[in-house]
């Protein structure tokens, strides 16, 4: 049998290990219960205690009678409460004998729940006042009071189940709130798992591997090691992050059922931690990391409407939040804004803005091109060169990459750019291959040319307006500034993807989420290097504008 029972310090990796292995053999052969069965072990070995909400029929026990298992040398006792049922048969009946004896009132505990390792109560609110309030005292303490002597409660794990909530003002606030892990466990849904267990054809529940099994003094030792797992500043904030989430809701909500759905007590936020310790330690870490902070959306719900709402929003927040996708979102949208800034100030300056005239019903649009400087290009004298203001695919199909100006014959062009729209030939870049191309005078009276995208890019016009260094030197600084933010950005995805594998795998998460925070990270590091491709072309454009309209 694996032991770490004399190491004082448990090899991480192997209880990791173990545990994995332990769930899976755990989970054999029941259908769609995996999930389920790791947060109840999970619970159990935090030493707390779980409530599996569910119709009838669906597995609930054999979840309970699967998880006695874990543990090695232990005890089970499960009882279907009804409102008929006395705390003799769960606690054990009278003893006659101590009673005529010695006049003690004395149970005879001994197979009963007061000595059982592993404990499942079906039902659970269907039970009196007499057997919940001494329950309750079972799982605050893990002492039974029997007589004049109170015994020690072995009790590892609690599991509660039924198809209903307790009712309001029933008292009985006080149990639910203790069943820190709450777990919805609906029907089978696949419709191969299905046919499976109708026709018998899955996997058969087998006995775990006794070598898997926790042992008394694993146990011990690990429960005392879960107190130096370290949860750290950065967790903290992560938690009160989603506290903060959730209590927004609260507020958005706006009915006093809706706040009292979610209502989460500080106690609960306390026994939490101790799980959020459990998952990191039972995955071989020291301390706690964002992925083990998605377990809460199993503890933190009330009802199913609120079960709703709290997994929605941990799944907003691992999305966003949990490995600082935001904050690397937040430094490239400053950069963008820092980008977006400089290119309006460069349009601003150099685009070449129209005036409008109304004659005989038609419009016509106006520039100035006395001041234009002439180029001869391939033996005409009259070409004027344009320069694009914006970074660009191209602006012809025979002209690959970024169209920085193009030739046209000045007088061609402004004959046939009155008309606030035209298709001219000219020359791109260095290019002596003639090109079609599209101008157009937007709506804001400022000239354009169609990309190969049919996205307008805005234009200026040699000759004109020049740059001076004053102008160029405060969009070289602003430039560098957007550059900083990226790498900012870059650092923080670098940061999270680092953070996030070292939690990978993980044995208690439910495998949806990290899928979707491994995708949220690469669609922030995707949107971080298109940025960077802006800035740097961005950069070199400002750079090279002064010999664009040499």
């Amino acid at each position: 049998m694996l032991t770490m029972a004399r190491s004082t310090q448990p090899n991480g990796a192997l209880i990791s290990e173990r545990i994995q292995k332990l769930i899976k053999a755990l989970s054999n052969g029941v259908y769609e219960r995996e999930e389920t069965i790791k947060l109840c072990l999970l619970a159990a070995l935090a030493g707390e205690s779980a409530f599996l909400l569910g119709p009838p029929g669906i597995a609930k026990s054999l979840i309970a009678k699967r998880l006695i298992q874990a543990f090695d040398n232990s005890r089970f006792f499960d009882y279907l409460m009804t409102r008929f049922s006395t705390p003799e048969e769960v606690f054990g009946p009278l003893s006659i004998q101590e009673l005529k004896d010695n006049g003690k009132y004395v149970r005879l505990v001994d197979g009963y729940l007061p000595t059982a390792d592993v404990v499942f109560l079906d039902e659970i609110w269907k039970a009196g006042p007499a057997i919940l309030n001494t329950l309750l005292t079972v799982v605050n303490e893990r002492t039974f009071k029997n007589g004049q002597d109170v015994l020690p409660v072995p009790m590892r794990l609690l599991i509660t189940a039924s198809n209903e909530l307790p009712d309001e003002d029933s008292g009985l606030e006080a149990l639910y709130d203790r069943m820190l892990v709450r777990v919805f466990v609906n029907r089978i849904q696949e419709k191969q798992n299905f046919k499976a267990m109708l026709m018998g054809e899955g996997p058969s529940i087998q006995e775990v591997d006794p070598s898997l099994a926790i042992t008394d003094e694993e146990y011990q030792q690990w429960q005392a090691h879960l107190e130096n797992v370290e949860l750290d500043e950065t967790i903290f904030e992560k938690i009160y992050q989603l506290k903060t989430m959730i209590e927004a809701q609260v507020e958005a909500g706006g009915s006093a059922e809706h706040d009292s759905e979610l209502y989460i007590s500080d106690r609960r936020w306390k026994k939490s931690v101790r799980l959020l310790k459990a998952s990191a330690f039972f995955n071989g870490r020291k301390s706690i990391n964002p992925l083990d902070l998605l377990l809460l959306q199993d503890c933190l719900w009330h009802s199913p409407e609120s079960r709703h709402v709290v997994r929605e929003l941990v799944r907003e927040f691992a999305v966003n939040k949990a490995f600082n996708q935001e904050a690397a979102q937040h430094d490239a949208n400053e950069a963008q804004a820092i980008l977006d800034s400089i290119n309006q100030e460069v349009v601003g300056e150099l685009c070449m803005s129209f005036s409008r005239e109304t004659m005989m019903r038609k419009e016509w649009f106006k520039y100035d091109f006395s001041g234009a400087k002439r180029y001869n290009v391939n033996h005409n004298p009259r070409m004027i060169k344009l320069v694009m203001l914006q970074a660009n695919p191209s602006v012809s199909e025979q002209e690959k990459g970024d169209g920085r100006w193009v030739y046209v014959d000045g007088d061609e062009f402004e004959k046939k750019i009155k008309t606030g729209q035209c298709d001219i030939y000219g020359f791109v870049n260095k290019n002596t291959n003639l090109c079609r191309l599209q101008f157009e005078v937007d709506a804001n009276l400022r000239l354009v040319i169609k990309d190969i995208a049919n996205r307008s890019v805005f234009v200026g016009i040699a000759g004109h307006k020049g740059i001076t260094e004053t102008q160029k030197a405060n969009w070289q600084q602003d430039l560098d500034r957007a550059s900083a933010k990226v790498v900012d950005a870059e650092h923080n995805i670098k940061k999270s993807r680092s953070s996030f594998h070292g939690a990978l795998p993980h044995n208690f998460v439910e495998a949806e989420l990290p899928a979707l925070i491994e995708q949220s990270i690469a669609e922030a590091a995707d949107s971080v290097t298109e940025l960077k491709n802006k800035v740097e072309k961005g950069a070199f454009r400002v750079a090279h504008l002064s010999d664009y309209f040499a």
